[in-house]
């Protein structure tokens, strides 16, 4: 089975991210006839002697006419060694919430910096969200080499920096690369032009990433979303619990304990369909029968007895408000986490973030659109967490607006 790979891409406007992921669709094979002669015809239009590779992501016309990246968008091919998704994410500031959302299920992070410009607030304000959502591993893409006639010592100057910079960021995998995605050198190829490169291409280096141990194997959740009763004539007595492992590994015979209720049970039998499994893992989705007749409906949470998920009312987390309306501490949302929805307040904003500086700004009274701020909640009801950083599916949690149902907000549990 392939394994699949979710990468999101980030750089400062004009770094070239369209490109570089219409170069590796191109060069993979993975795009049809009829769209490689629409935007050859787009680009012999605009007057380039070359075709333009850009056109394959941005898909909104605002966004061919300016130029730019404003939605995320979400791709997705094949090689005979892995699949991808790829969330191609806007680098203004004003679309942080959107680089958030693209960036919220990604196992890597492609962040590309210009070989003209070097490491720019972008790099930086990127660099820490990807830090912040945990993302394990990170691929800087030094682009634009050709403009730089493919010179080692600007390559140099630029890893080193980042180098630097990223040692008081969370993520112990960084790997550099130097591409020029337009020519297509380093990226599905290794180039002729940069022999001073040892490394490998890129996508060799997208297809050999270690993702298995990303998944946490240690602490098992299973939050129920939905009760499986089918009362036909041959299933008249079945009851099973159908949801996706958020951790940890279930097998049948395994002692488990249910939340909130506490009350305990065996694993009796575990299926994917109607094939029966020895096991089951994160990210798998799968129904379980239990042993015992107990209570347990949508929201619950299944866990092992000797390994609790934090249950509490009171939570701190980082959020990013993704609303125009600001909002003030005393406001109140639906709280939606893994299966479980609750009532709750903003309690406090303890501070936000400058995310070009990286510095706290403290006091702050509201949030507006695209802050990162500290925060804590209250929910009417308890919710059975781990922090972020143990799991990134029960660590999570977003906002919903009560009348508009609109989320307003997604937040990280510390």
């Amino acid at each position: 089975m392939n394994q699949l790979l979710r990468f999101t891409t980030a750089g400062s406007v004009d770094d070239g991210k369209s490109t570089l992921i219409g170069r590796l669709l191109y060069d993979s094979k993975s795009i049809f006839e009829d769209q490689l002669e629409a935007i050859q015809n787009s680009s012999s239009k605009k007057g380039f002697d070359y075709v333009d590779l850009s056109l394959l992501t941005d898909g909104l016309k605002s966004e061919r006419e300016q130029g730019i990246t404003i939605d995320v968008a979400y791709r997705y091919f094949a090689t005979p060694k892995r699949k991808f998704v790829i969330a191609d994410t806007p680098g203004h500031i004003q679309y942080t919430r959107n680089m958030v959302t693209g960036a919220s299920t990604a196992n890597l992070a492609l962040i590309l910096i210009d070989a003209r410009k070097g490491l720019v607030e972008q790099t930086y304000r990127h660099s820490f969200i990807a830090s912040l959502l945990k993302i394990p591993h990170i691929i800087v893409c030094v682009n634009k080499m050709d403009l730089v006639d493919f010179k080692q010592e600007v390559y140099d100057k630029i890893t080193e920096e980042y180098r630097a910079f990223s040692s008081k960021l969370e993520v112990h995998d960084i790997q550099f690369v130097p591409i020029s995605a337009l020519t297509g050198d380093n990226v599905v190829n290794r180039s002729e032009k940069m022999s001073w490169y040892q490394g490998a291409a890129l996508l060799y280096m997208l297809e050999t990433v270690h993702i298995e141990s990303d998944q946490n194997h240690i602490d098992s959740r299973f939050p129920v979303q939905y009760v499986v009763r089918p009362q036909s004539k041959e299933n008249h007595d079945f009851r099973g619990y159908a949801g996706r492992v958020a951790g940890g590994i279930f097998r049948a015979g395994d002692e488990v304990i249910s939340f909130p209720s506490g009350f305990k049970s065996r694993v009796k039998e575990i299926f994917s369909g109607s094939e029966k499994l020895k096991e089951a893992f994160a990210p798998m989705s799968v129904t379980m029968t239990l042993e015992d007749d107990i209570d347990v409906s949508r929201g619950d949470v299944i866990a092992k007895p000797n390994n609790h998920p934090q249950t509490e009312q009171d939570i701190d987390l980082m959020i990013c408000w993704m609303n125009q309306k600001p909002v003030k501490p005393g406001e109140k949302f639906f709280i939606r986490h893994t299966t479980r929805e609750v009532k709750g307040i903003l309690k406090e904003i303890q501070y936000k973030m400058d995310i070009n500086s990286l510095q706290r700004i403290e006091n702050a009274d509201q949030l507006v659109m695209n802050d990162i701020a500290r925060v804590r909640i209250r929910t009417a009801q308890p919710l059975f967490f781990d922090s972020y950083r143990k799991n990134r599916i029960t660590g999570s949690l977003i906002m919903i607006e009560e009348g508009t149902n609109e989320t307003v907000g997604a937040g990280m549990i510390i």
